[in-house]
């Protein structure tokens, strides 16, 4: 059997997070790309503020489910998924992994597309990544602020460049659904919402210094940096107290 065929997962309220680490999320999704299949494949990187949406809102449950692959990107979900008695090997974060597969990219010269955040800084992101992996070819970008009506006319913009992974930046509530509408139409064979990456990529904000990446609070460093998040952080102690309740129902399907 192919080691890829079978995924391992533990299941945190009926969505399957992937139990691997980095390196074998990227040994995959590198195999994805490099086969004759090539079909499109969504990544959705979990975390806490996500899973609770999706509990509340049964479209972005169906979201998340439909979804090929959930990497567990909030610290949140690793302790989760450690009380359900099937840990995963790491934290595996949507800003790494976007990092990691453009290091692999260039070995193959992948095709990169990018979409999302205001024009300023797509425009950045777009020519530093240009500059940090000269061996990926950047095929195109687009800021995110673009109405429904629009949708076509983005679309024919990105099947037109061909690209082989695309990252879309519009934010949780956004860029997922979007994705996961036109999923089939965009034919890319590798998407990822990437929240606040192009942010951090184009110099405009800063990721957490490594100390409190390391104590795992980098949601904390966001927070002191953007009061405003106030309110939708909320949602971690509600996730963790609606864990620590439900014990091991944890793993059943809602």
């Amino acid at each position: 059997m192919n080691q890829f065929e079978q995924i391992p997962t533990v299941s945190i309220y009926g969505l399957q997070i992937c139990r691997w680490g980095m390196e074998d999320t990227v040994k995959y999704l590198t195999h994805m790309l490099q086969s004759e299949e090539r079909r499109p494949v969504q990544i959705i990187t979990a975390n806490p503020i996500m899973v609770m949406k999706a509990l509340e809102e049964p479209d972005y449950m169906q979201v998340m489910k439909n979804a090929e692959l959930l990497v567990p990107d909030g610290t949140g979900v690793v302790w989760a998924a450690a009380k359900t008695g099937m840990p995963v090997q790491e934290r595996v974060p949507g800003f790494d992994l976007l990092h990691e597969l453009l290091r692999v990219g260039e070995d193959y010269h992948w095709k990169v597309y990018l979409l999302g955040s205001t024009p300023d800084v797509i425009q950045a992101t777009a020519e530093r990544l240009h500059l940090q992996y000269p061996g990926v070819e950047i095929a195109g970008y687009r800021d995110g602020f673009f109405k429904a009506d629009q949708d076509a006319e983005v679309i024919a913009e990105i099947r037109k460049a061909a690209p082989d992974l695309l990252f879309v930046a519009r934010g949780a509530d956004t860029q997922e659904p979007w994705i996961a509408r036109y999923k089939e139409q965009l034919g890319v064979p590798l998407m990822m919402g990437v929240g606040g990456s192009f942010d951090v990529i184009s110099g405009k904000s800063k990721r957490a210094p490594k100390l409190f990446q390391k104590l795992r609070l980098e949601w904390f460093y966001r927070l002191l940096r953007e009061p405003t998040r106030a309110a939708r952080m909320l949602a971690l102690p509600k996730f963790a107290l609606k864990v620590m309740r439900d014990k091991e129902n944890v793993t059943k399907p809602r």
